[in-house]
């Protein structure tokens, strides 16, 4: 290592005793040594690609100053070289906070207590906004080295390959590395123009993919979530972890169809038709990619990884694999495994060397963004049982805990995000995302997207004006029929009391049925019988796969419930619960996971540890395949009920107040005083 001099002495009376905290860990050094060579030779996790040459500023530490009799040091700041040139240098073009020191510019005087900030270490953990059992660590696949190659003569006859893989292995402890082409086109022209200083991509240590002249900093990556709707992109620095830009996009199939089954039916009936859809993916993956990279300001061809999850359709289409085998039983994947290949290869114009992980399905209709969700979500390490819930078009349900694990997807369609409602729409400007229902005058009040007033408020008319009120979106639909069934407007068999019109101008006759009028105005808002059934068809989907893994699991009731995705980052849990989309639990821990899919590609990307564990973890899940399944059907029969036809809700009866359930045309009472009722009258 560039530097040299450092050494870990026993019990050598002249030399310095220092202390790295938080780690710990001492050793004593010969005065002259600098900070970061004292760090590497205790092991001490401190960052630094430039390799000690006072560029890059990673291997910042914070001297402490004064007694410390836990460590049994007394550290001075006069046991420090001064402030050097190169340092200073630095701070006058980089900035460095108060206190902090380059340490492979430091050099040690005298005992010493050195803190390494949490920035300043390679496999730090990078913050997540909420508190979870599974952080990042920042380990990425891709890492950047600065070296100085020797030059050629003469007398010594090595290629400049041969030279500047000697060097990486003198100064980083790299060896037997490979080289792609790509790289090799350019290498000769990089060395001379950096004279002879480069900075080298490698792909999980084992690989050369890219090499600049001079000293180059950062590497970018992508974390995506292809989803059947829209297509989310996440650009991060590899170098801090930090999410740099994001995009999203709808997914351009749409126009072949509005949910996967339509879109696998269109390549049955349409001789070529996967590889329009792979085509149409492909293209927009390109546009995100260069949508966040102008974002961040930096070159498209600066992304040098990739992570991609999605589910078990887009994720062959993706592929280029025709899917059309996941078009009916056994729903056979092409391949389970997680895939490793060249970006190139999937027609994505990014650095001529960058690469892509897939990661692996667990069933036909199970597919990677599951796994994504699992490696956020982390239920094999827990010990209570987790419902995880990624809910769209098709459902994917994780059941379990560190014990055993149950996998299944259920045909939930489109309904939740605002599709088959005749109202419906999906998430926008305009959309109501929020409503509320009095339950003695029947009137309605709601927020929309992109106002944070409700409908009764002063001022929502002209906060509103420029967007409009255009539809409803699937939190408000979920919301809707959940007060339409609180204030008893429909009952628990999701049937519309048509008495209410007599005393509401808001129950309206609809042909032989009636409908709900959640706002009259230049666009109207009307919940109809129709729209109850699609979402009841939904949520009876969704439940019956849940209580199938339940079943299977022997459990009646779970400890913890999370809602992924788009939808669930939205919805109210408690209006879930009330419609019985999931089974009954306490309610603090039912909540949101937010993207959870895309923090899992996210993960992948900035921990290439998580690589292997969640290939390792997905083979040990075990598939339910509802289609198959003789209970799904008498599951989904009951589950069309409000919230239940059966199954207790003591959790949710607590919290709300639930309306009187029907059964067989008698009113049966439920919630709490209900079952009061029902105990005494034994």
């Amino acid at each position: 290592m560039p530097g040299g001099g450092a050494r870990v002495v026993d019990a050598v009376p002249d030399d310095a005793l220092v202390v790295f905290t938080p780690s710990g860990r001492r050793g004593r050094f010969a005065t002259g040594t600098t900070l970061l060579d004292a760090a590497r030779s205790l092991g001490v996790d401190i960052d630094s690609v430039c390799g000690g040459r006072a560029l890059c500023g990673r291997c910042q530490v914070e001297p402490a100053v004064g007694e410390f009799a836990k460590h049994g040091v007394s550290s001075r700041a006069e046991n420090l070289t001064p402030l050097s040139e190169t340092e200073r240098r630095y701070a006058d073009q980089n900035g460095i906070a108060p206190g902090r020191r380059l340490s492979c510019s430091t050099r040690i005087l005298g005992d010493l207590v050195i803190d390494v900030p949490a920035e300043s270490q390679v496999h730090r953990q990078v913050v997540r906004k909420r508190a979870e059992v599974h952080e990042i660590e920042l380990d990425p696949a891709v890492r950047v080295y600065y070296v100085e190659v020797q030059e050629p003569d003469m007398h010594d006859p090595a290629s400049d390959l041969r030279r500047l893989k000697e060097a990486l292995e003198f100064e980083w402890r790299l060896e037997r590395l490979g080289c792609d082409l790509e790289v090799l086109h350019g290498l000769q022209a990089a060395l001379r123009e950096g004279d002879w200083k480069v900075t080298v991509a490698v792909y999980e240590d084992r690989d050369i993919i890219a090499v600049w002249p001079g000293f180059h900093s950062r590497a970018f990556g992508l974390a995506v979530d292809v989803g059947s709707t829209t297509i989310a992109a996440h650009l991060c620095d590899l170098s801090s972890g930090e999410v740099v830009a994001s995009a999203g996009v709808m997914n351009p199939q749409i126009r072949f169809g509005e949910d996967l089954m339509s879109r696998v039916s269109y390549i049955m009936m349409h001789e070529g038709g996967e590889v329009e859809l792979t085509a149409a993916v492909r293209e927009a993956l390109q546009r995100l990619a260069t949508e966040v990279a102008a974002g961040a300001g930096i070159a498209v061809e600066s992304i040098l990884d990739v992570c991609i999850v999605g589910n078990p359709v887009m994720h062959h289409l993706l592929l280029g694999v025709n899917p059309i085998e996941l078009g009916g039983a056994p729903f056979a994947l092409a391949t389970d495994e997680a895939t490793r290949l060249r970006a190139r290869d999937i027609g994505l114009a990014l650095h001529p060397a960058a690469r892509v992980y897939v990661l692996p399905c667990i069933a036909g209709h199970v597919g990677a963004d599951a796994a994504g969700v699992i490696l956020s979500e982390a239920p094999y390490l827990r010990e209570e049982m987790n419902l995880v819930v990624d809910v769209g078009t098709n459902a994917e349900i994780v059941l379990g805990n560190r014990q055993r694990m149950l996998a299944c997807s259920s045909p939930t369609g489109p309904a939740f995000e605002g599709a088959q409602i005749s109202c419906g729409q999906r998430a926008a400007p305009g959309a109501v995302e929020r409503v509320r229902i009095d339950p003695k005058s029947l009137e309605p009040r709601f927020k929309i997207i992109g106002c944070d007033l409700w409908s009764d408020d002063a001022g929502f008319a002209e906060a509103t004006a420029a967007t409009g009120i255009t539809g409803v979106c699937g939190s408000g639909i979920i919301e809707a029929l959940a007060e339409m069934f609180l204030a008893g407007i429909i009952d628990s068999d999701g049937k519309f009391d048509g008495a209410l019109a007599e005393r509401s101008s808001r129950v309206v006759a609809d042909g032989r049925t009636f409908s709900y009028v959640l706002h009259d105005g230049e666009v109207a808002l009307r919940i109809t019988q129709n729209d109850v059934r699609a979402v009841q068809l939904a949520k009876a989907a969704l439940y019956a796969g849940v209580r199938l893994l339940m079943d299977r699991m022997r459990v009646d009731e779970v400890d913890r419930v999370r809602l992924a995705g788009a939808f669930g980052s939205h919805i109210d849990v408690k209006y879930a619960m009330v419609l019985g989309m999931v089974p009954d639990c306490t309610l603090e821990h039912v909540t949101s996971a937010g993207n959870a899919a895309g923090t899992g590609a996210r993960i992948t990307l900035l921990d290439r540890k998580a690589r292997d564990e969640i290939e390792e973890v997905v083979r040990r899940i075990e598939k339910v395949e509802t289609a198959v399944e003789p209970r799904f059907q008498e599951h989904f029969v009951e589950a069309m009920a409000i919230p239940h036809k059966s199954a207790e809700f003591p959790n949710l009866s607590r919290a709300v107040d639930l309306p009187a359930r029907k059964s067989s045309g008698d009113a049966i009472e439920t919630g709490a005083r209900g079952r009061r009722r029902r105990r005494q009258s034994r």
